[in-house]
């Protein structure tokens, strides 16, 4: 990220629900669930060769090492679409 976030994440976090102001926030109520629909982008099987430390690192993470893996070039090439 270029940007510090300017929240105060401690402070919100020792904060009770209740107290955080979300009258800014539109109620999502059932009708927005009913027509709500999930998109996960389709996955495509590949041979990736990758240089085997950075793989053994990502497997010793545990389980859904892949998933990471995907998450991590997800993150990278939303960074570059925002550069654009």
């Amino acid at each position: 990220m270029n940007k510090t976030s300017k929240t105060d994440w401690k402070r919100l976090a020792e904060m009770d629900d209740e107290a955080i102001d979300t009258s800014d926030i539109a109620e999502l109520d059932d009708d927005f669930f009913q027509k709500a629909e999930l998109r996960v982008p389709a996955k495509q099987p590949v041979t990736l060769r990758i240089d085997e430390d950075v793989l053994v690192w990502f497997k010793a993470q545990g389980k859904g090492y892949q998933t990471r893996i995907n998450k991590l070039l997800r993150q990278y090439m939303e960074s570059q679409d925002a550069r654009r």
